[in-house]
């Protein structure tokens, strides 16, 4: 019983020093992987789920803004304007 405590006191905080170098090193590479979207020419701006099967998207494609709703049938197009300047929306009140 006392070699089972010992090894359960050993291996408990290796395990979860494992884990959490596992997740450190997933966000890490997700970060290098995924990076910020420079250079990308499609962004999605944002998104709303309208029902558990539908969900409503507006998406940055060079210089424009393309709202789509997107569903279990696929992707439709509903509506398409210039792309507004970021800068001055977040600087708003």
């Amino acid at each position: 019983m006392g070699w089972y405590l010992l090894k359960l006191v050993l291996l408990l905080p290796l395990i979860a020093a494992l884990i959490w170098g596992c997740l450190w090193l997933a966000r890490r590479m997700q970060e290098r992987v995924g990076g910020p979207a420079a250079g990308r020419s499609v962004r999605i701006v944002e998104t709303l789920m309208l029902s558990p099967t539908m969900k409503l998207a507006v998406i940055e494609f060079h210089g424009r803004e393309i709202l789509v709703s997107a569903s279990r049938q696929g992707l439709t197009r509903l509506a398409e304007a210039p792309a507004r300047d970021r800068a001055i929306e977040e600087a708003a009140p």
